[in-house]
């Protein structure tokens, strides 16, 4: 798909859709339950579908009542139901379900597609073989077979690559412990994500404690019962309508916790440091457009932030940092290479050195034709980019988005955004 964006004011209020990081830790906790879990304000993106599917694929009975909520029905053990799962083009699902399909004591191929297939897994597959998990693999990558079971004890995993690994394993290891037992993720990167995960286990009854690098994970002897949740706002959409409102126009954003353990909440230091105060009061947030300055910010453990971060940089005049560049090699794209080449079809020169994006702000971008690369967060970065363009801008693999906001393109034309949409 292919979106034209034109250049305007963003003006309006939306809610922030449901976050899909929660909504897969959800996903994964049902399955685990004995009982039924009830989701509210579930999403159904990409991602988020392809989840649902796994944990059927697992054993659980998954349905959706009505828009926004979801049933699972579990008996709180992982019975596959097929050789198989599927995980579509989700990083999360195939890191977070596959320790827990490993449970189980049948060979089960761990599927996935496009850019998926690229991205490595050794880390995963290292961590599973230390617990006795027999792995084949095609060269470190998916497709996967595993067969379990999973055998719970003390370990050290590599954190350096993705704390998604470290997610997965603790569901699995808070599942089946059966006396206490740690893992020890060493340079753990994404702290905040691994947060979140502890947040989701002990909502839902698990004993795991985190010091320092370190996770110590009792057994917990859990009855049935039937649970509701609801799945908090996305700060990772969210950002890019803040964004957004710093660099051209007023908006508002519902629907978020300002507490959240979310590691791109931190977007709000950032704008911060680029002269925004965002405007927080019970109901939303409002992001308005004011005099932006270049700033220095570390998106180590916020690397979904970068695309988005890009933009604010170069609406702002002067040399931008943004520093943990090697945290973007394994995403959907080679991540550092396609903001780059967005924004040199913007006019705007980058440079990385030492771990960090250099940004020659410009304070207005040309107008370009841009290549998402499959890239769900370049493509939306690249459309509040055009806001601010000289003229129309093209974008190319637009259909990305439909991985984790499949409404951006409805929303962005909601904020008074003149687009059109070239299937």
């Amino acid at each position: 798909m292919k979106v034209t964006v034109n250049p305007g004011k963003l003006k309006g209020i939306l809610y922030a859709p449901p976050s899909k990081s929660v909504m897969q830790r959800y996903l994964a906790a049902g399955l685990l339950s004995e009982g039924t879990t009830i989701i509210r304000n579930a999403g159904d993106s990409d991602d988020e579908t392809a989840a649902m599917q796994v944990i059927a694929s697992l054993g659980a009975a998954v349905h959706t009542e009505s828009k926004g909520i979801v049933h699972i029905r579990s008996g709180g053990q992982v019975s596959p139901s097929s050789g198989y799962i599927a995980c579509g083009e989700s990083g999360l699902a195939a890191r977070l379900f596959t320790p827990l399909a490993a449970l189980a004591a049948v060979p089960i191929d761990i599927l996935g597609k496009g850019t998926l297939l690229s991205r490595p897994m050794e880390t995963l597959i290292r961590s599973l073989q230390a617990v006795g998990v027999t792995v084949k693999s095609s060269g470190g990558r998916l497709p996967l077979t595993v067969t379990g079971p999973l055998a719970v004890r003390d370990i050290d995993i590599d954190g350096s690559i993705s704390s998604q690994f470290l997610t997965g394993l603790l569901f699995a290891f808070a599942a089946a412990a059966e006396k206490p037992v740690t893992i020890n993720a060493v340079n753990l990167q994404s702290r905040p994500y691994a947060e979140l995960t502890l947040q989701v286990l002990k909502q839902f009854g698990w004993d795991v404690d985190m010091q320092d690098d370190t996770f110590t994970i009792m057994p917990v002897h859990r009855v049935a019962a039937d649970r509701q949740v609801a799945v908090e706002g996305d700060w990772s959409a969210a950002a890019f309508w803040l964004v957004g409102g710093a660099i051209a126009g007023s908006v508002q954003v519902a629907g978020l916790e300002l507490d959240s353990l979310q590691a791109d909440r931190t977007v709000l230091d950032a704008l911060k440091l680029a002269g925004i105060a965002v405007e927080s009061n019970p109901d939303f947030l409002r992001s308005a457009c004011g005099e932006l300055q270049s700033f220095a910010f570390d998106a180590s453990h916020c690397p979904d932030l970068f695309p988005i971060l890009s933009i604010l940089a170069a609406a702002a005049k002067g040399q931008s940092r943004i520093m943990g560049v090697s945290r973007l090699l394994h995403k959907e794209s080679n991540r550092a290479k396609a903001i780059m080449e967005m924004l040199e079809q913007f006019g705007v020169t980058s440079f990385i050195a030492q771990d960090t994006l250099h940004i020659e702000g410009t304070g207005r971008l040309q107008k370009a034709e841009i290549d998402s690369f499959g890239d769900h967060r370049i493509a939306m970065a690249a459309a509040i980019g055009a806001v601010i363009a000289s003229g129309p801008v093209v974008i190319h693999g637009a259909g990305s988005v439909a991985k984790s906001y499949p409404r951006f393109f409805h929303d962005l034309a909601s904020m008074n955004i003149e687009l059109q949409i070239h299937k």
